[in-house]
């Protein structure tokens, strides 16, 4: 009998329904399956207040976690499925939470690991913070895979924002719905059907990965520039911010308006023209970018 942990943390439950999909045909009489929900000692909101989502963002950004419960009954397992979403270009803090104790360091030594993000479009640099986690851990990663949102580009500068801190997920005006694409949901059984073969036959022993040729996940290289600016930017407002005070203060309030401004006025200024000018320059280096995608598509490829 082979065993499977499937272990994440889903805040607004769209991560919950694409682990359900991914995992509706793994199980079977010859594969037991064990889901474990991550759970922070402190429960976060949903939907959040303002400050207390732009609270987290110091954080999030430096990957510090938080404190999460004890998992009870854990077992040695065959391979381990690790969901998680996107917290400020970052793993979402109780899934860095996790990973940092010494509960998961028992657990994660020399295992197969499949990752799965369910986020907006700009994952790339998480999972590259992912994979140092799990490096860190002894863990072996051969499969990542990607859904993303449905509302693409700016899009989603809105309507994410919006979701997370009104519940409200639905079209608006000129803006797509929230949240990824309810068949895409629905066709990440593909995955489990896939993994359920590969078990039978031991594939996972050999660290390679199981779910090429899938559509596990697809790269945007244009993005990749930016996702790397806007990583480097976090990191040194979330260190200015942390100067300003700590959790809850006044001036970590006061710091975070400043960001939050500071954004208002990138998005609307600088990313369209900036935009524009990487569409030019990505015509002059079509092949540097299908070589980046190519690199931040492994282990399982488009």
């Amino acid at each position: 009998m082979k065993k499977v942990l499937v272990l994440y943390y889903s805040q607004t439950g769209q991560l919950k329904n694409v682990i359900d999909s991914f995992i509706s045909k793994l199980p079977d009489e010859e594969i037991s399956v064990h889901v474990r929900v991550i759970e922070p000692v402190e429960r976060y909101p949903y939907p959040w207040k303002y400050y207390e989502f732009t609270d987290e963002f110091p954080e999030a950004v430096h990957m510090d976690g938080c404190e999460v419960k004890e998992m009870e009954c854990l077992d040695d397992y065959d391979l381990i499925i690790l969901g998680y979403t996107i917290w400020f270009l970052s793993p979402s803090s109780p899934v860095v939470g996790f990973l940092k104790t010494e509960q998961a360091k028992k657990l994660f030594y020399n295992k197969p690991v499949i990752t799965v993000i369910a986020c907006r479009d700009m994952w790339v640099m998480a999972q590259e913070k992912m994979k140092i986690l799990l490096d860190a851990l002894g863990a072996k990663l051969i499969d990542n895979v990607a859904l993303t949102d449905q509302g693409k580009g700016i899009y989603s500068f809105i309507t994410t924002p919006r979701w997370l801190l009104s519940g409200k997920k639905d079209a608006f005006w000129i803006f797509p719905p929230a949240g990824i694409l309810q068949s895409d949901i629905e066709k990440a059984s593909r995955f489990g059907a896939r993994l359920n073969s590969a078990l039978k036959c031991d594939k996972e022993i050999d660290g390679k990965p199981l779910l090429s040729g899938l559509g596990a996940v697809d790269v945007n290289g244009k993005l990749i520039a930016a996702e790397k600016i806007a990583t480097r930017s976090s990191n040194i407002w979330a260190k200015i911010i942390k100067l300003c005070g700590k959790k809850k203060s006044l001036g970590r309030r006061v710091g975070m308006s400043v960001y939050s401004a500071f954004l208002v006025v990138l998005v609307f200024t600088v990313v369209p023209i900036s935009m524009l000018l990487r569409k030019i320059a990505n015509i002059f280096q079509e092949e540097k970018l299908r070589e980046l995608e190519k690199k931040y598509e492994r282990p399982s490829g488009k």
